[in-house]
């Protein structure tokens, strides 16, 4: 490992090397394979975030007509105010602001690091294949991997992929991740200010990265599709199976049906249990509490009754 090492080399480009041809070479030294490999190993080992970044975007759900509401009542009055309450309102809902972008913000330097060993790991130049024998641990079982093989069915990962499948895969996954993570505005809410940015954001960022992926290498590309197609899948299972799937074709953010029906059914729950508690206390409240509440006219026919009643005993008797 020649050269100026830095810790960015040390802790993520040098690893990510290494790991890549170890799977290359298990896997016939295959390069795509071993991207795909190395994509779910890191889902797997960013699970953690990935979840708190699912909770957080349910929890956005829940509070979104609360929040709505705030904005009503603060709307060109205080924004300090305004501001102050919304911070509460997160910490009520146990919800990070940042806590939806923090895993993307995670894998950022992943992407750099990633275009940098695809550049250096499938170059043809000389100078290529010395700076990767440089990269590479001294085992010999990872330096007897190299060369590799950069094709993965028509693509050669080396460079940018030239049919725009590719880059069509990564923003259309994106784009439907982004519709199931972005939390759907409060009713009447559509057109607010936070509404038009959570559309502008389920378009902008498939765009962006669709761009990218016609610039970069086909095996960076390769990373992005198989990371976001897996993201949905368990995005999907985690949400509990609730997005409608007919959403994408609306340009507002996807809304979680069930999570609102399963609010309105405890609402109705709660209402029914409180009536037939109070139904309940009626029904078994003493016959001197009746006669209270009914007045004297209640009274007089409850005494009637009890003579009557006694006359019977007597008569019997």
């Amino acid at each position: 490992m020649g050269g100026i090492v830095t810790l960015f080399d040390l802790l993520l480009v040098y690893p990510i090397t290494n790991i890549l041809v170890v799977l290359a070479r298990v896997f016939g030294g295959n390069y795509g394979i071993a991207i795909i490999t190395f994509t779910l190993l890191t889902k797997v080992v960013t699970w953690p975030l990935t979840a708190s970044q699912y909770k957080q975007s349910r929890a956005m759900q829940a509070m979104q007509p609360k929040l709505q509401e705030l904005q009503k009542k603060y709307k060109g009055k205080d924004p300090k105010k305004l501001q102050a309450e919304t911070m509460a309102l997160y910490k009520e809902h146990g919800v990070n602001p940042l806590g939806c972008v923090l895993p993307m913000l995670v894998q950022m330097p992943i992407w750099i690091a990633l275009y940098d060993v695809i550049r250096t790991s499938l170059g043809t130049a000389p100078e290529s294949l010395v700076s990767l024998s440089q990269n590479l641990y001294p085992v010999a079982f990872i330096h007897t991997a190299v060369p590799l093989n950069s094709t993965l069915a028509f693509w050669n990962l080396a460079v940018p992929d030239k049919s725009y499948l590719l880059p069509f895969i990564v923003g259309a996954t994106m784009y439907i991740q982004q519709k199931m993570i972005t939390p759907a505005p409060a009713p009447g809410a559509a057109n607010s200010q936070q509404a038009q940015t959570a559309q502008m954001m389920t378009w902008m960022m498939p765009l962006i990265f669709g761009f990218w992926s016609l610039n970069v290498p086909a095996g960076l590309a390769l990373y992005w599709a198989v990371s976001n197609a897996s993201g949905v899948v368990l995005q999907y299972f985690y949400m509990g199976r609730t997005f409608e799937w007919k959403s994408l074709l609306s340009v507002n953010p996807a809304p979680a049906p069930a999570a609102k029906r399963s609010r309105v059914e405890a609402d109705q729950r709660d209402e029914a249990a409180g009536r037939n508690g109070r139904d309940e206390a009626a029904s078994g409240a003493p016959e001197a509490e009746i006669e209270e509440d009914g007045g004297p006219a209640a009274a007089a026919a409850g005494q009637s009754t009890r003579r009557k009643r006694h006359g019977r005993r007597r008569g019997k008797r």
